[in-house]
């Protein structure tokens, strides 16, 4: 299987407000609404009502990244897709509700997989017309003054301007840290657990609500399993990069980092996070939640040396229910457990070290 480099690219946009700007306690549904509307003006070809029945439904800009339409029934070598997960995932700025005065600046990042990276100067346009029209039932107009790529280790690079307004070539793809992600026997394990025991442990840090389900109803504390967490990134990740990236393989090797999650164990310290937004095309206000806070991964080092790179991946395109508008968002650390021999200057006693696998390079971190 070839997974490097792969191509997905996280993008921060720099925006200012003209008028006091009042963001709600999660802005990412806010952001996707507007993003969604402005990018079916632009690329709309045939003006049709709606999307379905639209005989350029399967090459459209807008469906391609906003509203992926599933495969053809029995086009399909697994199985036949309701839906499948879009080609983009929208971090919005760090939640909690506030009030932006004029002229202030406020952040958010937009990461875009596969076919969806080709087509980002027609995503920075329907964003500053989005932006331009405003924002909130008030309508603030917002100025989009900068884009920049960011890379793996969180570097911003600038691609974009007001005062430039042409895109600079850069790199769009990720390429994972010395790890690969084929079920092998021997895989990469990530340099901090060299010379570790047989114990180790991820940790996720989780910063925007994750909501995993099971059958359609929410996993709440107490219910959320490490099978539950990793079965789910990796369908998500497996659907993505096959009707995304036109990456075929990533199936199987889901299935397998899904069986070896049943040997883990964990520990939790997550609480549970609700906050309402208003759906236009339910007409009406909807409350959602999910958990945030930290949930530690135990195991084998062998076997999460096989499950981290999909969590590594996982921070750019989040887990759980909504991760298109931000939600289940996270930063990824690595623990490595080792019991210290005593010596002259140290006594008996178990430590822990833990390194960062990535930089602060989400808006939505704390």
């Amino acid at each position: 299987m070839n997974v490097h480099p792969l191509p997905i690219a996280r993008y921060r946009f720099t925006a200012r407000v003209q008028q006091p700007l009042a963001l709600p306690d999660y802005a990412g549904s806010l952001l996707r609404g507007q993003f969604g509307a402005a990018l079916r003006n632009v690329a709309c070809m045939t003006r049709q009502p709606s999307c379905p029945g639209c005989p350029l439904i399967q090459t459209c800009p807008y469906t391609r990244i906003f509203e992926a339409p599933p495969p053809p029934k029995g086009s399909h070598a697994l199985q036949d897709f309701s839906q499948i997960p879009n080609a983009y995932v929208l971090e919005p700025p760090t939640p909690g509700a506030r009030v932006l005065d004029a002229d202030d600046d406020f952040e958010f990042n937009l990461v875009l997989v596969g076919h969806a990276t080709e087509q980002l100067a027609l995503v920075i346009f329907a964003l500053q017309r989005a932006l331009a029209q405003g924002l909130t039932r008030a309508r603030v107009p917002t100025d989009l003054l900068q884009v920049d790529w960011v890379d793996a280790a969180g570097t911003a690079h600038p691609i974009w301007s007001i005062e430039s307004p042409v895109l600079r070539e850069h790199v769009a793809v990720l390429t994972l840290p010395q790890a690969s992600l084929r079920a092998s026997p021997h895989p990469n394990p990530p340099p901090e657990w060299e010379g570790a025991d047989t114990g180790a442990s991820l940790s996720l840090h989780i910063h925007t609500p994750l909501r995993l389900q099971s059958q359609g109803k929410p996993l709440g504390i107490g219910q959320l399993t490490p099978r539950a967490l990793i079965a789910t990134l990796a369908r998500r990740t497996a659907l993505l990069m096959d009707f995304h990236a036109g990456q075929n393989g990533w199936g199987e090797a889901a299935k397998h980092i899904t069986h070896l999650s049943e040997s883990l164990t964990d520990t939790q310290e997550l609480h549970w996070f609700d906050w309402t937004r208003y759906s236009s095309r339910q007409q009406q206000e909807m409350t959602l939640g999910g958990v945030l806070g930290s949930w530690m991964l135990h195991g084998n080092a062998a076997t999460l040396a096989e499950i981290w790179p999909w969590l590594w991946l996982g921070q750019w395109l989040h887990a759980g229910k909504n991760a298109s508008m931000g939600l289940g968002g996270y930063t990824l650390e690595c623990v490595r457990n080792q019991s210290a021999k005593p010596s002259s200057d140290s006594s008996p006693a178990a430590t822990a070290h833990m390194v960062s696998t990535q930089s602060a390079s989400s808006a939505t971190s704390r």
